[in-house]
């Protein structure tokens, strides 16, 4: 199985790039994984929100097959403990999916036609992150629930 982490804009901070690709290195010994960005929309400025979530849903569905698995990360989602969402990772890979995509939309978050593709959303927190730093805690998150699955030490209770 491959998880995908497919997220709207690039991540411009270096430092956090850094810390990102550091996560994406670690996960290579249990998964085949790999971050796909979708650039950000031209001239969005000049657009309503509504517009702005349509075109970036248009490009997000382009990018999923109908029999992928695709999680939303979204304030509305639910709420996992570490363990927690590593018995649902685990439980997604017994199904024998070919590709769970996790998604992090734009600022706006996602279209109607998004939501309607989902299987799941997910929530990281009820609080609110910056796009960039969503895909640090996330990708972090992916790698801790592997190590929760293998009993590795990373994880403390």
């Amino acid at each position: 199985m491959t998880i995908k982490l497919l997220a709207v804009g690039k991540t411009d901070d270096k430092d956090l790039k850094k810390l990102i690709d550091q996560y994406v290195k670690r996960l290579k010994h249990y998964c085949k994984f790999k971050i796909e960005i979708i650039p950000d929309i031209k001239k969005s400025k000049k657009m309503d929100e509504n517009l702005q979530k349509q075109k970036e849903g248009e490009l997000i569905l382009a990018k999923t097959q109908a029999s992928d698995i695709l999680v939303l990360l979204d304030e509305n989602g639910k709420n996992f403990s570490s363990v927690g969402f590593s018995t649902w990772l685990q439980k997604q890979m017994n199904t024998g999916m070919k590709q769970l995509i996790f998604v992090i939309g734009g600022p706006y978050g996602f279209s109607d036609e998004v939501y309607q593709r989902a299987n799941q959303k997910i929530s990281l927190s009820k609080m609110t992150f910056s796009h960039q730093m969503v895909r640090l805690f996330f990708t972090e998150q992916i790698y801790r629930a592997f190590t929760i699955l293998k009993n590795e030490p990373y994880h403390h209770q």
